[in-house]
């Protein structure tokens, strides 16, 4: 259980930085291009994870998977938000939907997402006795 956690935290920590997104004419953006408060956000959580794996207490490590998504999910919001804003000079609001369309997600959230789900799902292998003590 523990190297499959420790898998997804490695996934969710490169994930961090992976392009996540691509702005025209700029380029790509990876977590810490988009916003660094989010960026420290979810290393925070992953070391937060990572003292549930040492521990080894699944339920550490289930709970912030479940924020890191939640994170990733707030992030995605606010980066389509944020692209829509950033075009409200124009005068059209087709226009504005337009440009904000050309903001394009890349395959680094896959990544983030994929970690985060490894760290939720992995099974815990105790071994629980079933022998009762008199």
């Amino acid at each position: 259980m523990r190297n499959i956690q420790l898998l997804g935290l490695l996934l969710v920590v490169v994930g961090s930085f992976l392009p996540l997104v691509h702005v025209p004419v700029i380029g790509n953006w990876n977590y810490w291009k988009l916003d660094h408060y989010l960026a420290i956000a979810c290393w925070i959580f992953a070391a937060c994870a990572v003292f549930g794996i040492v521990n080894n207490n699944a339920k550490i490590v289930r709970i912030f998977g479940i924020l890191l998504i939640i994170l990733f999910s707030f992030t995605l919001v606010a980066v389509k938000m944020q692209s829509l804003d950033y075009f409200s000079f124009l005068p059209f609001k087709s226009w504005r939907e337009t440009f904000a369309g050309m903001v394009k997600l890349k395959w680094g959230w896959i990544v983030e997402f994929s970690g985060a789900l490894i760290m939720i799902l992995a099974r815990s292998s105790k071994k629980i006795n079933n022998r009762t003590q008199i």
